[in-house]
């Protein structure tokens, strides 16, 4: 069975390119929603729908562990995706998210203050700081909401990253950590250190691979289920020209297919 890795677009990528330099004898099948992104703007009801529709393919495709990449589904879905759907559709297949992994993160050293920047709705959610304050409850979190950032990335338009990242982290004071909580924005984090280069920037494509790894190290009732011919899928479930661009970029010589959910 492989690794199933879904984001709402292609910034889960980047985790999974993590994923594979980890575990590079493993199997692995991403689907990137790119039909319907953002995620960030939209109704829980629909982020649940477009979620499920994709983990109904992943698991119809022979995935045994799915890792929901994206920070927004994980937010809305994963708890109800856990508890209720994978108990009936597919009792066997484990399903994970990023948000607890990267919240240990950036809790590995002491710290006071914590900043957060996501989608709308993860921000709305309050996750982060909910995780957060279950660890370490006198930890001080300020959210902030980043809804242009997705869109430029998913169209690798770039250009005006600098003064855009710049407007939105001027909304953090004095902080120690700061959490890039969508999959996306692994794709700025060089914007922000050098915006904030005295603050930790908990950045995921650079903590997953190990989580991932330590996890199946764990779980060894999981990674004997897993298949390793070194196979690697990827899919989206919408093409475009700027798209290819994002993918080429996250991944050299990648070769995406289109398919359909319905």
């Amino acid at each position: 069975m492989k690794i199933g890795v879904f984001d709402s677009g292609l910034g889960g990528l980047v985790i999974t390119q993590a994923f594979i330099k980890a575990l590079p004898d493993y199997d692995y099948l991403y689907l990137g929603d790119t039909a319907h992104l953002p995620y960030g703007e939209k109704t829980s009801g629909r982020i649940l729908k477009y979620t499920l529709d994709s983990l109904r393919y992943l698991i119809d495709s022979d995935c045994g562990l799915i890792i929901i990449a994206c920070n927004t589904a994980t937010s809305i879905a994963l708890r109800y995706i856990q508890q209720k759907f994978i108990p009936a559709y597919a009792p066997r297949v484990k399903v994970l998210g990023v948000v607890i992994p990267t919240v240990e993160a950036a809790l590995a050293q002491p710290v006071s203050r914590v900043g957060v920047i996501a989608t709308p709705a993860t921000i709305k959610s309050h996750i982060y700081a909910t995780e957060l304050h279950k660890i370490q409850p006198s930890v001080k979190v300020t959210e902030v909401a980043t809804p242009q950032l997705v869109p430029l990335i998913e169209s690798n338009n770039f250009q005006y990253m600098d003064n855009l990242v710049d407007d939105y982290l001027s909304n953090f004071d004095a902080i120690d950590s700061l959490i890039l909580g969508c999959t996306h924005y692994p794709l700025i984090k060089d914007y922000c250190r050098r915006r904030l280069p005295d603050v930790n920037i908990i950045s995921q494509d650079e903590l997953m691979g190990a989580k991932l790894a330590d996890y199946l190290h764990r779980h060894p009732e999981i990674d004997s289920q897993l298949s390793r011919q070194g196979t690697r899928r990827f899919c989206v479930t919408r093409t475009s020209p700027s798209a290819l661009a994002v993918a080429s970029r996250l991944i050299p010589d990648i070769e995406v297919a289109e398919i359909s959910l319905d």
